[in-house]
C-alpha cells in the first residue's frame, strides 16, 4: 500500500527539507520525552536521530515499503523498531504508550478522527501526544477544491485544508502547549502555516 513515487521523491529531498529548518522543528518536537514512544507515520526515520535517551524504545509504524525500509536503517539515538502498520490498527495494547508522536502525517490519514482516537486507545492515562503537522491556510477555497481533486494523488495522500488542531481537541485531548507558524518553502512544500505542541489524554 502507500505512494511509491511520492515514497522516493520525499526520501530524496527530506534531507534537504532538514537542512532548510525542520530538524530544528523535530528537535522541539521530542525534547523531554521519556518511556516508550510509538510514532506513527515515521517515514524513513528523520526523527530517530532527535529522541532523547530518555526515550527507552520508539515502536515507529511506517505503512509505505519503501519508506520502511529506509527507516529500518536509519540512524538513531535511541532503540527503534520499524513494524508495518496503519495509522488506525495500531499494535499496541491499551493504555500501554508513554507518548504518541505524528510529524507531518496527520495531513495524509485517511480519516484523522480514526487516528487520533486509536492514538488516545494506546496511549497511558497520563500519556502525551507530540504533533508537529501542517494546516488549513488560505485560500480556503482553492485548498478545498485542491484536497478533493489532484492534490492527494501527487503528494502521498496530503491535504492541505484539515482543522487539525481542532480534530486533536475533538478526540479527546487537552492541548497544552501550541505554537503556529509559517514555515517557509523547503523542497516540494510551498511555504504553510504548521503547528508544533502537547496535547495531554484528556479524561485519563
Amino acid at each position: 500500500m502507500g505512494h511509491p513515487v511520492f515514497a522516493r521523491i520525499y526520501a530524496r529531498v527530506r534531507p534537504q527539507m532538514d537542512a532548510q529548518g525542520v530538524a530544528a522543528h523535530r528537535a522541539r518536537l521530542l525534547a523531554g520525552l521519556s518511556g516508550a514512544v510509538v510514532e506513527i507515520g515515521c517515514g524513513d526515520g528523520g526523527n530517530f536521530g532527535h529522541y532523547p535517551p530518555s526515550v527507552t524504545s520508539v515502536l515507529a509504524v511506517e505503512p509505505e515499503p519503501y519508506l520502511r525500509a529506509r527507516a529500518e536503517s536509519a540512524p538513531a539515538s535511541v532503540p527503534v523498531q520499524v513494524v508495518d502498520g496503519t495509522a488506525d490498527r495500531l499494535p499496541l495494547a491499551e493504555n500501554s504508550m508513554d507518548a504518541v508522536v505524528t510529524s507531518l502525517v496527520l495531513c495524509s490519514v485517511p480519516d484523522q478522527a480514526t487516528t487520533l482516537a486509536e492514538a488516545r486507545r494506546v496511549l497511558r492515562p497520563d500519556g502525551e501526544l507530540r504533533f508537529y503537522e501542517h494546516v488549513a491556510g488560505m485560500p480556503g477555497r482553492l485548498q478545498r477544491v485542491l484536497d478533493a481533486t489532484i492534490y492527494p494523488a501527487l503528494s502521498g495522500g496530503c491535504h492541505l485544508h484539515r482543522d487539525t488542531l481542532g480534530a486533536i481537541t475533538a478526540a479527546g485531548f487537552t492541548v497544552t502547549e501550541v505554537d503556529r507558524f509559517d514555515f517557509p518553502a523547503t523542497g516540494f512544500n510551498p511555504a504553510a502555516p504548521h503547528i508544533l505542541g502537547r496535547a495531554t489524554k484528556a479524561g485519563g
